[in-house]
């Protein structure tokens, strides 16, 4: 079968087409027809070799963790799934391929009337809103301030605190603005000045800080919270130790979610926005397009 390969760490030329044996299921595992893959920042970070400490990837590697398609093998144990399952969820051997292993217990059911491109590009991206989003405790009339609202991550985020009933300031370059009010949050610029933007919205402060691009708005985010630390989360800036800030960086993905996600998604409830569709061939320039950021919506390859 195809899949996209890397021998050594480095740019996005190091990815290539190549044909490899299709993996096999084991215990607990499918096997799934990957129809769309997402393309995530994790991927190339990991590709490029600076994620080895934390993400340790023996080479040759298939990049990927998002996945959906159609399951074509189950391994022993798994009655959840079965030949010709459409689903979604994390690939265990990499989804930048024409098939990949999932453990089965990381997958749910496509809905129909949901494409490909918008299934690949739920996992990661959802579960990661909704997890912090619980971590934080958000409730009803509280007032979230979201770093990156633009984003993958932030703008699921925004739709999901919003349908919690919280009020979203969303900082994010001023060409998003308008994106984000659809969307149901308040924009601001983020950069200097950016406490007293916030303090015009928010006169009492915020009741709760999720980053969610790693800019350096931690500083004014514990500001903006009175001075405590309390009920902020990075998904992004490497300083949230220092600064006694939490960061999340997950654990287990939760199939319970994405498929209770990936059901709004369907009926329109949550809008995914798709960014740009290449070939599989084209996985390299992908990375290229994620690499540089400034990229509204999801990157997606289709096998």
């Amino acid at each position: 079968m195809e899949a996209i390969v890397y021998e050594e760490f480095g740019g996005p030329d190091v990815l290539h087409l190549a044909e490899v044996d299709a993996p096999r299921p084991g215990p607990g595992q499918v096997r799934v027809a990957v129809r769309a893959a997402g393309v995530n920042p994790l991927d190339h970070k990991i590709r490029s070799g600076r994620m080895e400490a934390a993400f340790p990837t023996p080479l040759p590697a298939t990049p990927g963790a998002e996945l959906a398609g159609v399951v074509d093998e189950v391994g022993e144990g798994v009655t959840a799934f079965a030949p010709g399952d459409k689903v979604l969820g994390w690939s265990a051997t990499g989804s930048y391929a024409a098939g990949a292993l999932a453990e089965a217990a990381s997958l749910a059911r496509k809905p129909e009337g949901l494409s490909w491109e918008t299934a690949a590009a739920l996992p990661v991206a959802t579960d990661t809103a909704s997890r912090v989003l619980d971590e934080l405790a958000l409730t009803d009339g509280e007032t979230l301030l979201l770093h990156g609202a633009g984003g993958g991550v932030g703008s699921v985020a925004v739709q999901l605190a919003v349908a919690r009933g919280a009020t979203v300031i969303g900082t994010a370059s001023p060409a998003n603005h308008d994106y984000l009010r659809v969307l149901g949050a308040v924009p601001v610029a983020y950069g200097d000045g950016l406490v007293e933007r916030v303090r015009e919205l928010a006169p009492q402060g915020v009741d709760a800080v999720f980053d969610a691009s790693g800019r350096g708005a931690l500083p004014a985010s514990i500001e903006l919270r009175g001075g405590t630390t309390d009920r902020i989360v990075t998904i992004a800036d490497g300083d949230a130790a220092e600064l006694g800030v939490a960061f999340s960086a997950g654990g287990a993905p939760s199939a319970e979610r994405l498929a209770r996600n990936a059901r709004l998604a369907a009926d329109g409830e949550l809008r995914v926005e798709i960014a740009q569709v290449f070939p599989l061939a084209d996985a390299a320039r992908a990375h290229e397009v994620s690499e540089g950021g400034h990229v509204r919506g999801k990157l997606v390859l289709l096998p």
